[in-house]
């Protein structure tokens, strides 16, 4: 279907937000109409500029929201990001064109603002690489069959001197962002978390009007110093008169081994819980490893998360560390010419790292969208290579990149936004 010209795509103003926020619900197949209470809590999330719908005859037909966000990456410095959210175009409007427009606008306006990456939580798989994202991080989701666990029933606690309570949301409120800043400066792919992030995760803001209570428990250690923090939920039910409940983990933080290991084993010690819904976690967690009998926990879940698309590339790579030292001349393609170009990474011994362009000539040509995959460490030059989605101009490329790039520990987005 040919464009239509005259579907205004621009900014809203804040007297739109409610027509754009029924948008929105519409787009993801909620029910259209919310309560005064929950739209007023949503307005929070406005900024300026920042909410974007596309309009036809005055309706709102087509949303996109981004917001400021900092993404950790290998070595654990920081960049800033162009966090894209509530994407959605109404069925009456498909293959209009509306996705790649308000896509266009702001990520000129990312690029202008100095945003190094955007990045996004992809619901579907095909939509985004045509503008430049890849995916670039992995989740994975146990399910902890706690019978075959083999764990010690009469276990009292943590072993190690530590303990784990279970608090309140005000406390969450007060511990939870120093425990994930201390956490995402340490891991690669882990993105900032605001305030507004904390209201909502404890109902002291409330987006959806089921909001169910999280138990919430702490792990301290022998020191007094608070190294971890789980939130979780539970169903109730029995199976011929035994309890049978499920524990659905919604989020867990933990700085330190032994903090992961006491948060785990305490779930899986909760008496009537007989499984453990672990949430999504990165895919080489400790997790099956810290049960006697690892195949208690048995994958329900594995795909693509947080998907990242380069708008600076000389930032992007001169923030990282690397594995080893070389150099190495990459190609990219950028068909939205925001970060296309030719340039020359140096990797010096001290795992620190400059890219500037060049016109020396490439070993290797990829597109945006593979390097963006490529970035933060978890794919392998070699494996796309072999898809056909990176080319080596010059022999063992992508072998060198993968020692360039690859890291020991795989990255990991905790968030989901």
């Amino acid at each position: 279907m040919t464009p239509r010209a005259d579907i205004d795509v621009r900014p809203i103003a804040e007297s739109e937000f409610a027509d754009w926020q029924r948008a929105l619900n519409i787009g993801f197949l909620r029910e259209p109409t919310l309560s005064e209470e929950v739209l007023e809590a949503r307005r929070e999330q406005f900024t300026p500029g920042r909410s974007v719908g596309a309009f036809d005859d005055g309706r709102c037909v087509a949303t996109f929201r981004s917001f400021a966000q900092e993404l950790t990456v290998v070595g654990g410095a920081t960049v800033p990001a162009d966090a894209v959210t509530n994407v959605t175009v109404t069925a009456t409007h498909r293959r209009r064109g509306l996705l790649t427009r308000m896509m266009a606008q702001d990520l000129a306006a990312a690029k202008e603002r100095g945003d190094v990456v955007a990045t996004l939580i992809a619901a579907e798989y095909p939509i985004y690489g045509r503008y430049g994202f890849g995916p670039a991080t992995t989740a994975t989701e146990w399910t902890v069959d706690v019978p075959r666990a083999g764990l010690d029933p009469r276990r009292a606690g943590p072993e190690d001197g530590g303990r784990v309570d279970l608090v309140g949301g005000e406390a969450v409120r007060k511990l939870g962002p120093e425990l994930h800043e201390r956490l995402r400066r340490a891991q690669p792919g882990a993105v900032s978390r605001d305030e507004l992030w904390w209201r909502t995760a404890t109902g002291a803001v409330r987006f959806h009007p089921t909001f169910q209570e999280p138990y919430y428990a702490v792990y301290r250690s022998a020191g007094g110093e608070v190294e971890g923090m789980a939130a979780y939920t539970a169903d109730h039910g029995s199976d011929a008169k035994q309890p049978s409940n499920t524990a659905r983990v919604k989020w867990l933080t933990a700085v330190t081994p032994a903090a992961e290991r006491a948060l785990w084993l305490y779930l899986c010690s909760i008496d009537w819980v007989t499984r453990v819904r672990s949430g999504w976690r990165a895919p080489d967690d400790l997790l099956p490893h810290l049960l006697p009998d690892p195949r208690a926990a048995a994958v329900t879940m594995q795909a693509d998360w947080l998907w990242v698309r380069m708008l600076d590339v000389v930032r992007a790579l001169g923030a990282r560390t690397y594995g080893a030292a070389g150099s190495l001349v990459l190609e990219v393609t950028d068909r939205a010419g925001l970060a296309g170009g030719r340039y020359r990474l140096e990797a010096s011994a001290d795992g620190t790292g400059v890219c500037a362009p060049t016109t020396g000539s490439a070993d290797l040509a990829l597109d945006v969208a593979e390097l963006s995959v490529l970035w933060l460490g978890d794919e392998s030059a070699v494996r796309l290579a072999a898809l056909g989605r990176v080319r080596e101009e010059r022999a063992g490329a992508a072998r060198q990149a993968d020692a360039l790039l690859r890291t020991s520990r795989r990255p990991w987005c905790p968030d989901v936004f």
